[in-house]
């Protein structure tokens, strides 16, 4: 096309040796987030069947249709389901997005839960968990978690387990599996992306978009006696 510059490749052999050690370089830092979560995370993820007993599960939220959740959400709550029949774990902390009066995630959350026979007083919602980074602090400074069971997809798992030991939360994850369509693809594309700022927010440790006050919720679920056998 006219009016377009190609960028010339350097006349040198010095130059040219530059350029593909920035070239290196790039792909190297663009990995190492990967890398990171990867490294940090490779003994932390288990089944349903072989993950460690914890006290608390945390879930996250993954969207509503018609104030519902979606496929995927409804999978994560269907294993943190699961978890809790088997005694792995004895209280569900759902952490989702509540920014908009009419759209409520924890809310929903807590429902399909208890359409699944998990007592209502077994589940602590986190209304503020606008991203994942957010839920793991949250988890910890808000509802004084120190060890949990997280749930989401397997493309997800490694960076939530990641992110909540940088947020101080001792985790193992349970990764859901999905087939392999448009939707799964996307969210594995979109962990590349989201694998830097996860990076970023482990290293700078940035105050959660709200923090509030401290609250008992996760304290009083595990002190009352579990009355559904």
């Amino acid at each position: 096309m006219r009016g377009v510059r190609l960028p010339r490749l350097p006349r040198t052999t010095r130059g040219r040796r530059r350029a593909v050690q920035a070239l290196m370089l790039g792909a190297v830092l663009a990995l190492a987030p990967a890398t990171w979560m990867r490294v940090t995370t490779e003994d932390r993820l288990h089944t349903t069947a072989d993950v460690p007993a914890q006290d608390v599960a945390v879930v996250f939220g993954a969207g509503l249709w018609n104030g519902r959740p979606t496929p995927y959400l409804a999978h994560r709550l269907d294993t943190a389901a699961e978890l809790y029949r088997a005694g792995k774990v004895k209280v569900l902390l759902v952490t989702g997005d509540n920014s908009r009066t009419e759209y409520d995630e924890p809310s929903a959350m807590r429902a399909y839960l208890a359409e699944r026979g998990v007592p209502d007083d077994r589940v602590v919602s986190d209304y503020a968990g606008f991203d994942t980074w957010d839920s793991c602090v949250r988890a910890k400074k808000i509802f004084g978690v120190d060890r949990a069971v997280l749930v989401t997809q397997d493309f997800h798992i490694k960076r939530a387990v990641a992110l909540c030991g940088a947020a101080g939360v001792e985790s193992y994850g349970v990764g859901v599996g999905e087939p392999k369509d448009a939707t799964w693809y996307y969210g594995t594309t979109r962990e590349l992306a989201a694998a830097g700022k996860a990076a970023l927010d482990a290293a700078l440790r940035p105050d959660p978009h709200f923090l509030g006050e401290r609250e008992d919720g996760v304290t009083k679920a595990l002190a009352a006696p579990r009355t559904d056998g």
